[in-house]
């Protein structure tokens, strides 16, 4: 970057090549300090990885030896892989001498530091860090960690109807699972079947509706309690029939995180009825295979 470039999220010239990809503020001046996950649009329906996570810069601070969302209030929207640049940060400096600033005149990061919010991921695993969780990545499948958010998809195909923000075809997939704190995805509820009622039916808009020509009606699955990640949940689950494409099943998961009990994780899942999407019997599979994120390990999270 040059001292003429404007001020935007651009790929993290510190980046190692070890654990997700991150993106890093550019105030005009120098980087700073903020980071955020690149926003993605590999979640069929154009969900975000992390459930639409990034509609918002999240960000984690430490309080009182807790963990605390804090969003930047904006209320802006992604709905592409792109990373020009959007909104700054909460809090990001302007000025060359602000605080959090980290190297002037465009200086990269020493390639050594790493950040505290990237994730370690563990082979095998999509772990989202905010929420405390990895998500078992199945065979063939792909998986993405963040620093707020994680997510597992596979089968990527061109959607029945719908546009990216460049004006090409919206992207779906077969079948996708993703975590995020329930607070980044504006949930207000205090229990975890309030939570995952709560969830939903925003669930199956964002999976199926947008870019299916919308959802013609629904037909409830399941509504229990469930033990994830040893903790007590609530899932519900939809069978929603659409105008255009594939029919789907969407599950709306949500739990009490293992690393803060006080903060409630939701796990989108949404597959489609189709002989190219996975069984229905994997989104079981996967719900089991939730597990308190270990912290240790380097793989990718990518499975063969």
């Amino acid at each position: 970057m040059t001292q003429m470039s404007p001020p935007g999220w651009h790929t993290d010239p510190g980046y190692t090549g070890i654990g997700p990809v991150q993106e890093r503020w550019w105030d005009g001046y120098q980087w700073t300090d903020q980071l955020r996950v690149p926003p993605a649009a590999l979640r069929r329906r154009r969900v975000r990885i992390g459930a639409a996570v990034t509609a918002a810069v999240v960000v984690l601070a430490a309080v009182g030896g807790g963990l605390y969302l804090l969003t930047d209030g904006s209320g802006n929207t992604t709905k592409s892989a792109a990373v020009s640049p959007s909104g700054p940060p909460s809090g990001a400096p302007s000025q060359p001498d602000s605080p959090g600033g980290s190297g002037g005149g465009g200086e990269s990061q020493n390639p050594e530091q790493q950040d505290p919010l990237t994730p370690q991921t563990e082979a095998g695993y999509a772990t989202d860090a905010a929420s405390g969780v990895s998500i078992p990545v199945p065979k063939g499948w792909t998986g993405q960690s963040g620093a707020v958010g994680a997510g597992v998809t596979t089968g990527t195909y061109t959607c029945p109807t719908g546009t990216d923000d460049s004006g090409k075809a919206a992207t779906c997939v077969r079948g996708g699972v993703f975590s995020a704190p329930a607070a980044a995805l504006k949930l207000s509820a205090t229990t975890a079947r309030a939570a995952a009622q709560k969830d939903i039916s925003g669930n199956a808009q964002e999976s199926y509706g947008d870019t299916s020509g919308g959802i013609t009606s629904h037909q409830q699955l399941k509504s229990e309690a469930v033990t994830v990640a040893g903790q007590k949940g609530y899932l519900v689950r939809w069978k929603v029939v659409t105008k255009k494409g594939d029919d789907g099943y969407v599950q709306s998961l949500a739990f009490p995180s293992p690393s803060a009990s006080h903060m409630l994780v939701v796990v989108r899942s949404g597959f489609d009825i189709n002989a190219k999407a996975p069984k229905l019997s994997v989104m079981d599979d996967i719900t089991q295979g939730i597990k308190a994120a270990s912290g240790s390990g380097t793989g990718s999270g990518q499975s063969t």
